[in-house]
C-alpha cells in the first residue's frame, strides 16, 4: 500500500524536549514536502502522515488526536516498540520513505463505551481496583461466560499485547492477527488463561454487586477515564477505523523484539 504523501505533521512528545526542528523541516523540505509541527490542538485537517517524534506515548497520542491517519514514529523516548527507528537515523528514515520503501501496518481499534461517554482504544482497556477483589462478570455477545475475581481486568488488541497484557504473561501476537485479548490481573484462580476472540465479538465487562472496593477505576491506554460503581457496564467493540503505522521493513515485529525488548 503506497500512500500519497503531500502534507506531513509533526507531532513531539510532551515534555519540553530539545527537537531537532530545522533538521526535520529541512530533510521534508528537500523533497518538496509541506511539513507543520502540531503544537497544542492547531493542526491541519487534511494531513497525510503524521511523524510522531516520541515513544510509544507519543503514537498513542497521534492515534488519538488524528484517527485514521497515518503515523511514522521515530523514537525520542525510551523503549519505543511502536516506532519505526531512532532518532540518529531520521536522514535515512525521511529518504526510505520519500523512495516508498516501506510497509503499512494495519492497527485493530476498539471502541469502549462507558457511563457517561465512549472512547477509541489502541492498546488495552482495564478495569481496575484499588485495594480488595474486584469481581467482573465477562459477557461476550450478552453470554455472561464468568466472573473474574482479582486486581482487575483488561480487554486488549495486538497492538497491546506487547504493553501490559506482555507483561501479564499473556501472548505475544502479531498485529495481523484480527483478535481480541480478554485476561484477569492477579486473578484469584490458579487456572486462569489468557482468552483469544475473534475481533467480531462484543465483549461487557459488568463491576459485580459483590465488589467491596469503592475504588474501581476504568482504564484506556494508561488514561484513568472514570471511577465505576458496583451494576456498572463497559461495552467494547471492534472499531469502525483501523490505525495505521509505518514502517521501514517488512520483520519490523520481529526485529523490534529483538531490540526493544530482548527477546
Amino acid at each position: 500500500m503506497m500512500l500519497e504523501l503531500r502534507k506531513i505533521g509533526v507531532l513531539p512528545r510532551d515534555e519540553d524536549l530539545d527537537y531537532p526542528v530545522d533538521e526535520v523541516r529541512g530533510l521534508f523540505d528537500a523533497h518538496g514536502l509541506d511539513v507543520s509541527f502540531l503544537e497544542a490542538d492547531a493542526a491541519p485537517a487534511d494531513l497525510d502522515l503524521v511523524v510522531a517524534l516520541g515513544g510509544d506515548g507519543t503514537v498513542l497520542r497521534a492515534f488519538d488526536r488524528f484517527p485514521g491517519c497515518p503515523v511514522l514514529a521515530i523514537n525520542f523516548g525510551t523503549v519505543g516498540f511502536l516506532t519505526a527507528g531512532d532518532r540518529k537515523d531520521l536522514a535515512q528514515i525521511v529518504q526510505l520513505l520519500v523512495d516508498g520503501h516501506y510497509v503499512v501496518s494495519e492497527r485493530l481499534v476498539l471502541l469502549c463505551r462507558y457511563p457517561g461517554g465512549e472512547d477509541l482504544v489502541y492498546n488495552e482497556v482495564t478495569l481496575r481496583a484499588r485495594h480488595k477483589l474486584l469481581f467482573t462478570d465477562v459477557f461476550v455477545d450478552d453470554a455472561k461466560i464468568r466472573t473474574i475475581r482479582g486486581d482487575g481486568v483488561v480487554v486488549g488488541t495486538p497492538t497491546g499485547s506487547t504493553g501490559l497484557l506482555m507483561s501479564m504473561g499473556a501472548p505475544l501476537v502479531m498485529p495481523e492477527v484480527r483478535c481480541i485479548m480478554l485476561d484477569g490481573i492477579n486473578e484469584y484462580n490458579f487456572t486462569s488463561r489468557t482468552l483469544i476472540l475473534p475481533m467480531e465479538k462484543r465483549v461487557r465487562l459488568r463491576v459485580s454487586p459483590d465488589t467491596r472496593d469503592e475504588h474501581v477505576a476504568l482504564v484506556a491506554d494508561g488514561r484513568e477515564i472514570r471511577m465505576m460503581d458496583p451494576g456498572d457496564e463497559v461495552h467494547i467493540v471492534r472499531a469502525e477505523h483501523s490505525a495505521r503505522l509505518i514502517y521501514l521493513d517488512d520483520n519490523y515485529f520481529f526485529h523490534n523484539l529483538s531490540e526493544k525488548l530482548s527477546w
